[in-house]
Parts: C-alpha cells; structure tokens; sequence
C-alpha cells in the first residue's frame, strides 16, 4: 500500500514540477520578447551608445 502512496505523490510531484517548467519557460520567453521589443525600438545611436548594433539584439535579448 505504501508503494502505490509513494508514486501516487511522485506523480502529483511530477505534474507540479511540469507545471512550474512551464511557467519559468513562458515567464523566460516573455522576458526575451520584451527585451528585443525594447532594444529594437532604440535608434541607431542609442544602440551605438549602448555597444550594440541591430545585429546584436537577439544574442543580447537571449543572454539575459
């Protein structure tokens, strides 16, 4: 009986554990959205005063 109570809880563990995955997967790719849309809105100059170019945005958007 105790067996069956032992993997009963393993698999509510795991569905949690999915669960939370999700939300910090979808809660990272918020994040990366929201860095790209924000760098990309900043002129050539401002991305220059900054250190970046157009063509580092994703790479930098990613790093974070």
């Amino acid at each position: 009986m105790s067996e069956i109570e032992t993997n009963r809880s393993l698999a509510v563990g795991g569905l949690g554990s999915v669960v939370a995955s999700l939300f910090s997967l979808v809660g990272s790719w918020r994040d990366v959205r929201s860095t790209k849309r924000e760098l990309s809105r900043l002129s050539d100059r401002e991305l220059d005063d900054i250190g970046l170019c157009r063509g580092d945005i994703q790479r930098v958007a990613r790093s974070f």
